[in-house]
């Protein structure tokens, strides 16, 4: 598995950090490891961390008492995550759950606050942060309620590459069509006739656990 310091030189946050505030920064956090299907954290859980995936995949989701649940959005391995339950300094008004075998970096809250305080670059950082997964959740209810199955899973796909969210994006997808229903709000059934949809129309490559992303744009853009 990836590790904590090539998730650091990775991050665009950390480019302009002094030496001494990224040698605190390393210091300060810590790395947990978690299987296929753990919970990383829970609703009603105080929000004390800013969470980066290092490696593996996580789906942020919501359950109703009912057992409905509903998938906000999948974290890829180079993100991070959860800035905004930190800020608010509230409990965590979601589940976070491992998809495969990851590793997560957690930024203690003190930590992550005293960023804020001392750090332009960081908090630039984090405007952009926010404004863009304000727009990927805007795009979301729009997906829902008005694209057939088909066209929610070219954009569930195409949600893992952007690039000031997810800066580790790879042409080459390793999700299974179960990972990717989660995140579509679809069956695996329903996934792999999508998937046959979109190979078809030369958007993507499909091979076992694998998906090749061939046109983002037309994935974007792809309408049933």
């Amino acid at each position: 598995m990836r590790t904590l310091d090539e998730m650091l030189t990775l991050s665009s946050w950390t480019r302009e950090l002094p030496a001494e505030q990224l040698s605190r920064v390393r210091a300060d956090i810590s790395v947990r490891d978690f299987a296929a299907g753990a919970s990383i954290c829970r609703k009603g859980d105080p929000a004390s961390a800013w969470l980066g995936v290092i490696d593996g995949l996580v789906k942020i989701h919501s359950l109703s008492p009912a057992g409905k649940s509903v998938t906000f959005a999948g974290i890829p391995a180079g993100a991070w995550f959860a800035e905004g339950s930190v800020l608010r300094g509230m409990a965590f008004k979601y589940d976070t759950v491992a998809l495969r075998d990851s590793r997560i970096a957690f930024m203690p809250e003190s930590t992550f606050r005293w960023l804020l305080d001392t750090s332009i670059p960081f908090n630039r950082f984090l405007l952009k942060q926010l404004n863009e997964r304000l727009g990927q959740f805007i795009g979301m209810v729009e997906h829902d309620r008005l694209l057939d199955p088909d066209a929610r899973v070219a954009r569930a796909l195409a949600g893992l590459f952007n690039p000031h969210l997810y800066p580790d994006s790879d042409p080459h997808v390793q999700i299974s069509q179960e990972e990717l229903g989660y995140l579509a709000g679809a069956s695996r059934q329903r996934v792999n006739r999508a998937l046959q949809v979109l190979e078809k129309a030369g958007l993507i490559k499909v091979d076992y656990g694998l998906v090749t992303v061939l046109d983002l744009n037309g994935l974007q853009q792809f309408e049933a």
